[in-house]
């Protein structure tokens, strides 16, 4: 598979406070795309990452991290005249008011991507190209760049496109939800919460977004810590049948988890669930895969998290309805063996 898209260097507090209180960072990586590429990547799937970063040493960092997580990062370009972007956040969840995030990405090697100074041909040259709404936001060139990834195209590798509605990154551009809507239209693949659905275009529920978003073949829709559901045109599971345009609907529940920070989780779903769809793996599995890979996200505090090993996810996914749904995972329950992985749960 292949993730195109801005990563950074991300500075983490070395103890809770405000930004203006913490003295010191420890520096990690982060990037909707890139993450999804590492957390393939450590799953045993062959995964490339395509990105512009600076001739600077955050560059340096940046490729040198994401390649040693297994990830082919040959098509990378390097650009002298601009910035790797960089940000720093406190340890609250940056999905709530609890928290502070500093961006310094304006102007950034990343928002330099255009169609015409990006490799297409690495961009295309996997299975699966995974891509976010947060590249059409950097600025007109990547807009470009994404409709062109995006296009009807013969031969075009299957589209996952995580919608990622950042209200931030549009502040000034009122088109991002109707930009963002075109570009899922194009997608094989879609993610999308619950929640941004509701946020960029006013629609409550999946069967309302599934309604705006009749093209892509599968549609997921995330209910945060409810669980997500899945509507996939193959209708190769047993659960209800909507109309033919939706196609069959399967809901898994999420996880009991032990929540450590919730930086990182959607990014992890979709590897989870990706990962699932390259081995051929039917719709609830899928989903519980991105559950339990978001799982190991959100017990960790930093953005990257290393997946359950194959044999213990997959012996997890195949738990019975009432065991999935008493299972509670926290931190450091991907280190368990797969031979104990009935264990791994409340009494």
């Amino acid at each position: 598979m292949v993730a195109l898209g801005e990563s950074m260097v991300t500075f983490l507090p070395t103890r809770p406070g405000r930004l203006a209180d913490v003295p010191s960072f420890e520096r990690g990586i982060g990037g909707a795309e890139s993450n999804v590429a590492c957390v393939l990547a450590r799953a045993g799937h062959s995964a490339r990452w395509v990105g512009r970063v600076g001739a600077d040493g955050f560059g340096d960092h940046l490729v040198e991290a994401i390649t040693a997580y297994g990830v082919d990062t040959s098509a990378v370009r390097r650009d002298p005249a601009r910035p790797t972007g960089v940000y720093f956040r406190t340890a609250g969840d940056r999905a709530t008011d609890a928290h502070e995030v500093a961006y310094y990405r304006a102007g950034s090697a990343a928002s330099a991507m255009t169609a015409r100074n990006t490799d297409l041909t690495a961009a295309r040259s996997g299975r699966v190209l995974h891509l976010s709404g947060i590249t059409a936001a950097l600025s007109g060139g990547c807009l470009e760049l994404m409709r062109e990834l995006t296009a009807p195209r013969t031969g075009r590798p299957l589209v996952s496109f995580d919608v990622n509605h950042r209200p931030g990154l549009w502040r000034g551009h009122p088109e991002g939800p109707r930009v963002l809507l075109g570009l899922a239209r194009g997608a094989d693949i879609v993610f999308v919460g619950d929640d941004e659905a509701r946020d960029a275009w006013g629609l409550r529920g999946a069967r309302a977004i599934r309604a705006a978003l009749p093209e892509p073949d599968v549609l997921v829709v995330k209910f945060g810590a409810d669980g997500a559901v899945v509507f996939d045109k193959s209708g190769e599971e047993r659960p209800e049948r909507t109309e033919d345009t939706a196609g069959t609907a399967t809901f898994v529940p999420a996880l009991g988890v032990d929540v450590v920070a919730a930086v990182g989780a959607g990014d992890a779903f979709a590897a989870g669930f990706l990962s699932a769809t390259l081995r051929g793996l039917p719709a609830r599995e899928r989903l519980r895969h991105g559950h339990l890979t978001a799982a190991a996200a959100l017990t960790v505090p930093g953005d990257l998290a290393e997946p359950p090993a194959r044999g213990l996810a997959d012996r997890l996914a195949a738990l019975d309805d009432r065991a999935w749904e008493t299972l509670r995972l926290g931190p450091g329950w991907t280190e368990a063996d797969a031979r104990a992985a009935e264990e791994v749960r409340t009494p």
